[in-house]
């Protein structure tokens, strides 16, 4: 299985931003430049790139389908993209924007059977489950929703086998406690889904710090790896990523 660097855009407010362990109130920004990073992506050699709208994930409705058409058309970059997907209808817009690939987050715990059906109709090369996890005391992976402060009553694992059962071809899995620390990526995560859900592609997200992490991601099995803080803070080039 090849191995992918989706160099990651967050966006706010038009601005550029991260934000820590997924708390809108601990924001750092790093400009208004979403375009002109997204061209440098494309010019370091990147063939991918993750897009988040940080908007439509609290309130719902995607709202940058005219970034995303800018993207996709004065760049070679393919673009997997999401934030507030609710509806069926929002897959199709994005797609329709320019997006190569959806994520769906949230909706994907909360209600599973809608999109079972989306991997059946769009196809599921072109959707990217998104579960974002936290590990309980007892060792097990949860998932929580609502902005983290519900838990699901199904597990990451439980839930990772229906997808991949249904033909799930793409899982971006954020380990919470790792999100914005810059504390590594959780390799053992990885390793244990790489074992659980073999043909699927899983995408490592949290954590990355440098070019030895993201190695480290590959050989834990990964086939790509999410760079967001380390990449803005230039802690990483992304020449290097790739190279990697």
């Amino acid at each position: 299985m090849s191995f992918t660097v989706y160099p990651a855009l967050d966006i706010r407010d038009g601005q550029v931003v991260r934000l820590l362990q997924g708390d809108y109130a601990q924001q750092t920004t790093y400009g208004d430049d979403p375009l002109p990073r997204a061209q440098a992506f494309a010019a370091a050699g990147a063939q991918w790139m993750h897009l988040v709208d940080l908007d439509a994930a609290r309130a719902g409705g995607y709202t940058l389908a005219p970034l995303l058409a800018r993207i996709a058309a004065d760049t070679r970059l393919q673009v997997q993209t999401g934030g507030g997907v609710r509806c069926r209808d929002d897959v199709a817009r994005i797609l329709d924007a320019g997006a190569s690939r959806v994520v769906v987050g949230s909706l994907a715990v909360r209600e599973p059977a809608q999109v079972l059906a989306w991997l059946r109709e769009f196809g599921a090369a072109r959707l990217t489950i998104a579960l974002d996890t936290r590990q309980g005391d007892d060792g097990v992976w949860r998932l929580p929703v609502h902005g983290w402060t519900e838990t699901a009553d199904v597990t990451l694992d439980e839930l990772a086998v229906r997808y991949a059962q249904a033909g799930m071809q793409h899982l971006l899995c954020t380990d919470i406690a790792r999100d914005g620390m810059l504390s590594g990526p959780n390799l053992d995560l990885y390793a244990h889904l790489s074992r659980l859900l073999p043909g699927v592609a899983v995408q490592a997200s949290g954590g990355v710090r440098d070019v030895a992490d993201v190695a480290a991601a590959r050989a834990a099995g990964c086939a790509g790896a999410v760079l967001g803080k380390a990449l803005l803070e230039g802690r990483l080039r992304l020449q290097e990523a790739l190279a990697c």
